[in-house]
């Protein structure tokens, strides 16, 4: 079995960046006003990474509320908005938050 290692638990204290796999986009920002053992907790409970809403880049993440479905700006697919009963929930698929900053443009 592979255990996963959080960046920010298994490393400096502090939030970590979500980059859009596609096109670069930066897409959420965790933990944000919670601690890292809250934010790890709340994605282990439900088995993706959940995001709350001030983790989410508003600017940069389309939500369906009556689909559930998410996708970043440049369209890539996300993963599902499925709120419980803390609230708003962006349940979403790792492999489409696992890119890097996009390059700049000179």
């Amino acid at each position: 079995m592979v255990k996963m290692c959080w960046p920010w638990l298994c490393g400096p204290s502090g939030a970590t960046t979500f980059y859009d796999s596609v096109c670069g986009l930066p897409l959420f920002t965790a933990p944000t006003n919670r601690s890292a053992a809250d934010f790890k907790a709340d994605t282990d409970e439900h088995g993706w990474p959940s995001f709350r809403t001030a983790e989410v880049v508003a600017d940069n993440v389309v939500t369906d509320r009556a689909t559930g479905y998410v996708t970043s700006k440049c369209g890539t697919h996300l993963g599902t908005y499925l709120p419980d009963d803390k609230g708003a929930r962006w349940c979403i698929d790792l492999s489409c938050v696992s890119g890097g900053p996009a390059p700049s443009v000179a």
